[in-house]
């Protein structure tokens, strides 16, 4: 009875599952809007939009978006990726992941973290990045 005063009655995660808006709602580039409340970044490019899981693959920090340099950089170690989350400075052994994507019956983007899809150090490129629901062609 002593013990459970000290441990909360309720643990709040946000869902795993989510919308974030309409593809037309994003510019190019890598948008930040959801890195704090979903660990996520959207990238959009002309031909493709991805979500990128906001963790790195060394030691699961969450890197930064430096938007000047045009790379996310992770404070922990040093790891550095492009802005497609490919590494390619630092301990980081692979690119960061990315999570499942597709779109619902309005045309809404749905995001799944709980499926992400990884490209495994040795695995030829690009890995799972070209599967079926890694992204939504434009």
């Amino acid at each position: 009875m002593f013990v459970r005063f000290f441990l909360p009655r309720e643990i709040f995660e946000p869902s795993s599952i989510f919308r974030i808006g309409y593809p037309g709602d994003y510019a190019p580039g890598i948008d930040t809007k959801w890195q704090q409340q979903y660990r996520i970044w959207v990238n959009k490019s002309p031909d493709r939009l991805f979500v990128i899981y906001a963790r790195c693959t060394h030691l699961g920090c969450t890197p930064d978006w430096k938007a000047s340099e045009n790379k996310f950089k992770c404070p922990c170690h040093g790891s550095g990726y492009d802005s497609e989350a490919i590494n390619f400075e630092g301990p980081a052994p692979r690119p960061m992941d990315r999570a499942h994507v597709e779109l619902d019956a309005e045309g809404q983007i749905v995001v799944n973290v709980n499926r992400l899809y990884k490209w495994e150090k040795g695995v030829p490129a690009p890995g799972e990045f070209n599967n079926e629901g890694a992204y939504i062609p434009l």
